[in-house]
């Protein structure tokens, strides 16, 4: 069964939601540049309302990996996924200071990038199109994978279902197409969950 990450929640009523339709992740975005943003005290308290059987991600872009191993040292996240240029290097220095499970991000826009994302050295993979754009890349070059991995990338409820249906990923995973007017819509979210498990 194809897993679900609902990504960028940032509001005490975005947990309440994710806790009625118990996705498998939710996301909590480190990254200042973003307009989901979480400092770690709002995020603490969030973690505090999520439901136990939710494991919460840290969504991080080129943070320092003390930043990081700390937050998950708090118990806030129990999931660490790199949006930025972080290399096997710096997963190697993160993996020193926590055994912190990792998801490395690709934007995928060739089979150069397939083949990058398949040597990972991550526990997992997300193959994006870029950054939160709400675009779809070409998924005929997921034939190239070899190994599971997190889908993103323009996923709306009204998609998600042939994605999964065709593609069968390890997890789906959608933040922009579950808003309305910049913050997360219930509705969206259901329809999201309630067509990844209909397949």
């Amino acid at each position: 069964m194809t897993r679900i990450k609902l990504c960028g929640l940032t509001r005490p009523c975005d947990i309440g939601y994710a806790n009625e339709l118990l996705p498998e992740y939710i996301g909590f975005v480190f990254a200042k540049q973003s307009r989901r943003y979480l400092s770690p005290e709002a995020a603490a308290v969030l973690r505090q309302q999520l439901d136990s059987r939710i494991t919460p991600v840290g969504v991080f872009v080129d943070a320092v990996p003390e930043t990081v191993a700390q937050l998950v040292g708090q118990g806030i996240i129990d999931l660490v996924q790199l949006h930025g240029h972080e290399d096997a290097a710096y997963i190697a220095a993160l993996r020193r200071l926590t055994d912190c499970p990792i998801v490395q991000a690709f934007c995928i826009r060739s089979s150069g990038d397939i083949l990058a994302a398949n040597q990972s050295p991550a526990e997992y993979v997300l193959l994006d199109s870029g950054g939160g754009t709400g675009t779809v890349f070409d998924h005929r070059l997921l034939r190239e994978m070899t190994r599971p991995y997190f889908l993103a990338g323009g996923l709306t409820p009204a998609s998600v279902g042939e994605a999964v249906r065709s593609l069968a990923p390890f997890a789906v995973d959608a933040s922009s197409s579950l808003e309305t007017e910049g913050v997360k819509d219930k509705q969206k979210m259901t329809a999201f969950v309630e067509a990844v498990r209909k397949e």
